[in-house]
């Protein structure tokens, strides 16, 4: 099983030291992957080009979008993007797609929130193919590797699964509470959805961390302020389940559990900046590397 982390991207007040700095550390192992995802109403730096100066930064591992909320943005535009951040990472690329559940998000840049839908991400992944496998009327490049990057679907319930089985190659999966049970259903209705299909999906799933004494307190802290979309009162509940807090031993327990499951990665998401979350973290990946 490999082990990748998100960049804190969501956390306040990010200079770009910061962010070269852990993804700089990141790129040296044991990580194997590098992760960060879209927000429009919210201070973190934009997706793409994020992703971009990623790419640029890194020589070593995979980096994947998790999450590009697909069916909010123009696909011939998106295949353009993408197709730039494969070459500007070599075909380290992987994207991760969604349908997002911020209608405040689609507002603010004038998409249509009933586009929210996984019919119209399956269209949307079909027309950037087209334009990666030159199979469209529009000359669009740049020149992408191996027909385009792998699609990972970040898909929830039993029908948005078997539509994502259609065209993408595995899961981009997301426990809210870092609970075993709710990773092992994840993974055994993208197992059914795709077998369907003939296909044996990547299983990757993600989770929030705060590691120390204080970890529930980082882990509350950052998403009473993330999750404030939902009003606050619902944010600060939520927060105190969430994720995972505490030492490195419970991390590593929690993944020997998940690899149990038969999962190919695993993503981890900090909840602070601070560098020495990511140091911490460093010690236990290291174990599966």
């Amino acid at each position: 099983m490999n082990i990748g982390m998100t960049l804190p991207v969501m956390e306040p007040g990010l200079t770009r030291k910061d962010l070269e700095t852990w993804t700089s550390l990141i790129d040296t192992g044991p990580w194997s992957h590098i992760a960060l995802g879209e927000r429009i109403v919210f201070p973190n730096p934009e997706f793409i080009s994020t992703l971009s100066a990623v790419a640029a930064w890194t020589q070593n591992v995979e980096i994947i979008a998790t999450v590009s909320v697909l069916s909010m943005h123009d696909p011939i535009l998106c295949a353009k993007q993408f197709a730039t951040i494969d070459l500007l990472s070599e075909g380290r690329f992987t994207l991760g797609v969604g349908v997002g559940g911020r209608e405040e998000d689609y507002k603010a840049i004038g998409a249509n929130w009933s586009k929210r839908r996984w019919k119209v991400i399956a269209e949307n992944v079909k027309a950037m193919q087209s334009i990666w496998k030159h199979e469209h009327d529009l000359k669009i490049g740049p020149d992408i590797s191996n027909g385009g990057p792998q699609i990972l679907a970040g898909a929830i319930g039993p029908r948005a699964m078997e539509m994502a089985a259609e065209f993408a190659d595995g899961l981009a999966g997301f426990s809210f509470n870092a609970d075993i049970e709710e990773i092992k259903d994840s993974f055994d209705r993208v197992n059914l959805a795709f077998k369907a299909k003939n296909k044996s999906p990547r299983l990757v799933t993600s989770f929030w961390f705060g590691l120390g004494d204080n970890g529930r307190e980082i882990v509350e802290k950052h998403l009473t302020r993330y999750l404030g979309w939902m009003g606050d009162d619902i944010a600060e509940s939520l927060a105190k389940t969430a994720g995972i807090a505490g030492n490195e031993k419970s991390l590593k327990d929690l993944l020997v559990k998940i690899k149990d499951l038969g999962a190919d990665d695993v993503l981890l998401v900090p909840t602070s900046a601070d560098i020495e979350q990511l140091k911490r973290a460093t010690e236990v990946a290291s174990l599966f590397a």
